[in-house]
């Protein structure tokens, strides 16, 4: 089995800009259309109702700063192998 940091770094920074974008479009939602949506009369609207969106918000951020990291660790890893091949050579 062969696995790819960098494949796997990129497919997480990928699905973490898609959790941003669909917790960003669930923020800007106007409430007037979240109430029509989940039938709430008007002033129905609590702030909790933003909870879940702003906890996606910041589990996407934690997320790309992961897969950030893995591609510098993949690029370290790298130029110390090239590193060792130089000194052998």
């Amino acid at each position: 089995m062969n696995i790819n940091p960098l494949s796997s770094a990129t497919n997480m920074i990928t699905s973490a800009q898609q959790k941003a974008t669909n917790a960003a479009q669930a923020i800007a939602q106007p409430p007037a259309l979240q109430q029509a949506q989940e039938v709430k009369g008007p002033g129905d609207l609590k702030s909790t109702d933003y909870v879940q969106p702003l906890v996606s918000l910041k589990e996407s951020e934690f997320e790309v700063k992961s897969g950030v990291k893995v591609i510098q660790a993949e690029k370290e890893m790298l130029d110390a192998v090239g590193r060792i091949f130089d000194e052998k050579a």
